[in-house]
This record gives C-alpha cells, structure tokens and sequence, in this order.
C-alpha cells in the first residue's frame, strides 16, 4: 500500500507577509496572481523580490491529486501525508485552508496527515507562513541554525530562510512509520547486533509483522527478522535487534574497505501486504574512545581531520557532486576526517563519507549562546538527528555544542581593540565558570545522545578548556599565530599544558584566495577594508600583525605572503601534534578545509576548490610517513648554540625496517656582502654546512625519536635551511620523505 513520494516543487508563488494576507492566504480561493514565482527548493534571498528581505515569507502551491476512491487514491485505508523537511527554520503549514500544524528544525522531517484532505477534493492549495528572524541578540539565539546564522565565515547578513528541500507527499497503509532509527552497536569479526526503533502510527488496533532483512554487499544471503507485535490505535514505539554473523567489518579508508549493508524494514498486515517500508544503508563497525584516543574495530587511529562547513551556505542551491567533491579533497589531502561544524549538512555529504571511507565528526547545530528556552527543542533535536544519521558508519562521534559562549561574535567586536579584549575576557571568565549553556544545555543534550544512540562516544561541547576544580574539559581551539602569540610557541605550549593537547579541533589562520575579484584588488592598497570583513570574513587587524599588508607593494604579493604564512603555521601545528601521538594527542581538525562563500577565512580551498598553498603544505604534513624536526626560531642570535630533535611518525600498518634518515644543514651569508655578489670584485659570500645519518626501525603506528643534531649559527647574518631525508620506508619504489626548516641569523645588536 506504501507508494512513492511527490515532491511538490512546482507551482510557488511567494510574498512578505503582513496581517492582513495572514488572515486570507491560506484559502483555497485566494488570489495570489500577483505574488512573485518563487523557485523550491531555494532560499528565498536568490530572488530578487526578496533579495533583502528578512521575511517571514508566505508560501503557496497549487497541485491536484485526483479526489476519492475511484479517482485516484487507491484503498480506503490508505493513508497520505505531507512531509516537511525543508523548511528554514520554521513554519507553519495550511492545506486547503485547514491548518496542520507548525514545524521547527530545518534538516529533519516533519509529518501532518492529509488523508481527509486529499479524499475531499481533487485540486489542492498548499499554503506556509516561513520564517527564519535573524537573531536579535546573539548571546541569546533562539534558532538552531547554527552556523548559518552565526559564524566568522558567513556574513552575518545574509538569511538562509527559505525552503530547501521541497515538501513532498508519501503514501501508507493504516500503520505508518513515523520515526525510524537504525545504529549498530556492537561489530567485530564473529558477529555484529543492529539495533532497531520505531515510532508506528496505527489508525485502529491491529497486529502486523515486522520483516527485516540485510542484503549483503558480497551476495551471500541475506539475514531475515520476524517479528509479529499488536498495536493500539495511535503511537506506538517499538524495538528490537537483529544480528549479522561474520560481518563484512567497515573501515576508515586508511585502514580497509568500506563494505555497505542495504537494510529494508517492513511492516505487513494480517493480509500480507505492505503498509510501510524503511530502507537504510549501513556499515557495520565498533567506535569507542578513551581520553581522546579513538579505535575503530579495535585498531588505533590517530585522527587527522578539518573543520568543514556547509559546502555553500545557500544549502538549497548545492550540486551534489560539489558536496561528494568535498570528500575527495580531502581525502586526497590525506585527512581521515571531516569535523561537520555546528551544523547537519546536506545527506550527500554522509553518503560520500560512507562510500569513501571518511570519518565524520557530527556536531549538533548549535553555535556560541542560547536563550534557556531552546533547552527542550534543543533535545527533540538531537533525537532526530539520531533518527536520521545513527546509521551512517563515517559519523564516528556527537557533539552537542560548538563554543558553547555566550558571546556576540561580529566583525565590529573583533575590529575594535576595545570590544575584543572585553569579549576575550569575557569568553575565558564564561569557559571556566558554569554557565547555563555548558552546565544544563550541553549535558541535557549529551544525555538525550548517549540514550539514543549508545554505539559512539558523544562530547557535551566543543573548544572548552580543562579548567580547575574537576579539571573538565573537552577538545582544543587554539590560534597560536592569528588571534594571539606566535605560531613557533605552539609545541612549547603542548608541553607545558599535556592535558590540552589530547584533542586540538581548531587551529589556522586566514590566507586570501589568489583569484578574489569580489576584494577589487585593483584599488591595492586602497581597498575596502571594513566591507572586506563585514562581507567577506577578512580580519585585517591580525593580517597587521603577521602578514601587514603595508609591507607589500602590490596585491598579489600580499597574497603570496598570506598563504606562505598559512602553510608555515598549519605544517607546524600538524608536525608538533603528530610527534605526540597518543602521548597524549588522539588527533586534530584544523580550521577549515573550504570556503562556503567568496571570502578570506582559514580555509585551505577558496570558494571554487582552487587550493592555497596550505592545501599541499597539509598533505604532506598528513603523509603517512613524515620525518619531522624541532622548528628553528625564526631568528637566531650569531653564535648560538642549538640542538635539534628528529623524529620519524609512522602511521602505516606496517614495520618500517632499515631506514635512513639524513640530515643536512646549510647557510648562506646575507646582507651587504651577500646583496654585492654582481660586483666584479666583491668576495664571494661565505657559506657552510654540516651532515648527519641516522639508522633504524619504525614500528607500526609509532614516532620513533632519531636522534639529536647539534650546531652553532655562524657568526654573522646568514641564512640557515635544514633538508631531512628519509629513505628506505614502505615499498622499494616508494619516494623518499623530505622536509625542509629555515632560519634567520640576525646581526650584532
């Protein structure tokens, strides 16, 4: 009796809405001939009606379905409903001018039986009131929209509101299947259990079966589940396990293949026929964690990822090859992970990451502060999210809550000198204190996870600092480099603070994109700075400090400099967390793999996937053999005395045996002598350098310290590179590992 979906993506037409159209629109009769042709599934600011518009927005659909029985709607006890799931970020729904209810929450659906309806009559009006304010205080924000209304990355002006997926129409027989969850919590290679919930809608009493079955990805027979159960009219949940032996386990890409399981649940009636069905695709595979240190399967992994937004922040109006694109990159980056920031994404994303063997952190969206009254909604949230994700086997753990600050972050808080010492300020006195949003929202949040799900870890929140009494604290953010210190500081800082290093999630700084029209660099250096970073993300008062834009005499040298900058400051982040391996760092996201609009952010791919310089800094860095040195000062006095460490990282499966590692350290003379070379009679400048070779073994999944070089800096300025080699590691025809360090010798005070 169940039938494929229509989705109603023809026929909108749109207006702004206003009390006195409240009161008429919904009916079927309204006159809406003068309302603007609205394109769904899109955000509504792509139309130039409503370019600047805030809403709400009044929409409208016609559509015919052919009223009756004998016209088209098959069996009396056949059952329709409208599904919204689209709508950003709330609503409220007519059809034929009855009301059906509300919706809030734009990445789940949301369900209204229309059966009466759609037997009534045979032409339909479909009307919805969509709203999506921008919040008004952003301490407080009262939508879950995380960062599509409150990020650094996308300006704070723009409205996602809007339908982004079409609402559609489903069929079903006198049992519905109103909520569906699928999570496999135990796998090894005997055997794997799948747990199974559902929330059933029965018009009237009755019993059914349930038939469950796992079509196997290698075309052994399928394992079948039945399972008779009584309903009573209305709501009933329902739960039960199925259990797969020897399983086709699913890897990280790193570490296997990714064998998918298509599961298809059925619900039959005493007469044999179908009421509802459910299908999902999953893999089968364990996740625990511990201090940080996750396993999959059993197996160790340090996790090397990237924060990543929306692939475009108008989510409606997203190719789905650009969202499967994003999974490559970085994958060919040599990440095991994107970190899903503070926000549910489109469900190519999981699909690709599942297929591709990328692991995903998901977070909930929710971003800095909340109002107390989102507590409840926040928790209906997270049990959809359950329901819709829990069986993708790439989402390897839940987070509640990103930042979970009350703060407004806004551009003209980090531009004025003022405004962002009171906003640091604040934000450290609101990380080590409780606060309603840490304390009440993300452990409430966290509980309704854990209960839902139970197969992989949940973190209440993100980026707060261990801090004294209890020591609590999750993941890292930090940004050595770009919002404090120098980057070179980062590895003293991990060794003097251990417990921070056991997850750092963010890190970076930004670069600007080699091809941005959208900055009018042909005003360098006059360019408008303050529409830059209120419209594009730049923050010019840190490019100030690291990279001023002063000392550049045109703009595409500026950008070189940007993204020379980035790459140094992400290879030296990458290198120093990887040498701590487990001792105590389980991974790291740095921020961010890409852009979601035109702008200047941390990404290391701008809005058009060209990579930054950072992009091939980070591959190599994330190789699965490096050779790794201490980072040299940037400069050194004449004479020092310096010691540096080598190291050898590991990540393959597999002993490395008889490596050499050589090391060659060299300098050149700069400043005036250097700067006369040309001249006929000038002395050559003087140059030197040292060798040394190490050998041994590199256990699997290991750093091994080589050894200890030791120099002195000559005694004038010059300049100092550091070439490490590795040779010998993995296949007989693979390349050899190379690394490369400079340094500066200042003259004489």
């Amino acid at each position: 009796m169940h039938g494929e979906a229509r989705a109603l993506d023809r026929g909108w037409r749109a207006a702004v809405a206003d009390e006195a159209l409240r009161r008429d629109y919904p009916a079927p009769e309204f006159d809406d001939g003068d309302w603007q042709a609205i394109t769904v599934p899109a955000h509504w600011r792509s139309h130039d009606a409503f370019a600047d518009s805030d809403g709400p927005l009044l929409y409208r659909s016609s559509f015919e379905t052919g009223g009756g029985n004998a016209a088209g709607t098959g069996s009396p006890s056949r059952r329709s409903w409208l599904v919204v799931d689209g709508a950003m970020y709330t609503s409220d729904v007519w059809l034929d001018g009855a009301y059906l209810g509300d919706t809030e929450g734009y990445f789940f659906p949301h369900t209204f039986e229309i059966t009466e309806q759609l037997r009534e009559r045979p032409d339909h009006v479909l009307a919805m009131e969509i709203a999506c304010p921008p919040p008004g205080d952003l301490a407080h924000k009262r939508n879950l929209t995380g960062v599509f209304q409150h990020w650094d990355l996308i300006d704070l002006s723009w409205n996602p509101g809007g339908l982004w997926c079409p609402p559609r129409i489903e069929h079903s027989g006198p049992v519905r299947i109103r909520h569906f969850r699928v999570v496999c919590r135990q796998a090894d290679e005997s055997s794997a259990t799948i747990f199974l919930r559902a929330v059933l809608d029965a018009a009237e009493p009755c019993a059914v079966t349930f038939d469950t079955w796992l079509d196997r990805p290698d075309g052994e027979p399928a394992v079948v589940h039945r399972d008779e159960q009584p309903l009573a009219a209305g709501e009933n949940r329902v739960e039960w396990t199925i259990t797969e032996p020897n399983p086709l386990l699913w890897w990280p890409w790193s570490l296997g293949e990714q064998p998918l399981y298509d599961l298809t649940c059925e619900v039959r009636l005493d007469d044999g026929l179908v009421s509802d069905s459910r299908r999902r695709r999953l893999g089968l595979r364990s996740i625990s964690a511990h201090n940080f240190v996750f396993t999959i399967n059993g197996e160790r992994l340090f996790l090397k990822g990237a924060n990543h937004g929306p692939t475009r922040a108008a989510l409606a109006e997203t190719p789905a090859d650009e969202v499967r694109r994003d999974v490559t990159l970085a994958k060919e980056a040599g990440l095991d992970f994107l970190r899903v920031h503070a926000h549910v994404a489109r469900p190519e994303l999981y699909d690709a990451a599942d297929e591709q063997g990328l692991l995903l952190w998901q977070d909930l969206p929710l971003q800095w502060g909340y109002a107390r009254s989102v507590r409840r909604e926040a928790r209906r949230q997270a049990r959809e999210a359950a329901d819709l994700l829990a069986h993708h086997p790439s989402i390897f753990v839940w987070c509640g809550h990103n930042e979970p600050l009350a703060v407004a972050v806004t551009p003209a808080a980090i531009d004025d000198p003022g405004a962002r010492w009171e906003l640091a300020r604040k934000a450290a006195t609101l990380m080590m204190l409780p606060t309603w949003n840490k304390t009440v929202l993300d452990r409430s949040i966290k509980r309704v996870l854990e209960k839902c799900d139970g197969s992989r870890p949940v973190i209440a929140h993100s980026g707060v600092l261990p801090h004294p009494p209890q020591l609590e604290g999750t993941d890292t953010h930090t940004y050595f480099g770009w919002y404090h210190g120098q980057f070179r500081q980062f590895p003293r800082f991990l060794g003097a603070w251990p417990r921070v290093a056991r997850f750092v999630s963010e890190f970076g700084a930004q670069a600007v994109p080699r091809h941005a029209p959208w900055l009018q660099p042909e005003r360098w250096p006059d360019l408008d700075w303050h529409a830059a970073h209120e419209r594009h993300a730049l923050q010019k008062v840190f490019f100030d400090q690291h990279v001023p834009p002063a000392g550049y005499e045109t703009f595409g040298a500026w950008v070189d400099a940007t993204q020379r900058y980035q790459a140094d400051l992400l290879k030296c982040h990458i290198e120093s967390l990887r040498r701590i391996a487990y001792r105590p760092c389980g991974g790291f996201a740095l921020f961010c793999l890409a852009d979601c609009t035109p702008a200047v952010t941390w990404s290391v791919l701008d809005i058009d996937r060209e990579p930054k310089l950072a992009y091939d800094a980070v591959r190599a860095a994330c190789a699965p053999v490096i050779v790794v040195a201490d980072w040299l000062p940037e400069t050194m006095a004449p004479g020092e005395e310096a010691a540096v460490d080598l190291h050898v990282v590991n990540a393959t499966r597999i002993d490395l045996r008889d490596m050499v590692a050589k090391a060659h350290l060299s300098w050149r003379e700069t400043g005036e002598t250097a700067r006369t070379d040309a001249a006929p009679h000038a002395p050559p400048p003087r140059r030197g350098e040292h060798h040394w070779r190490f050998a041994g073994d590199a256990p699997t999944d290991s750093v091994v310290r080589v050894g200890t070089i030791g120099f002195v800096t000559p005694d004038h300025p010059a300049e100092i590179v550091l070439d490490l080699e590795l040779s010998g590691a993995g296949p007989a025809d693979a390349q050899p590992c190379t690394n490369r360090y400079t340094s500066q010798v200042a003259a004489r005070a």
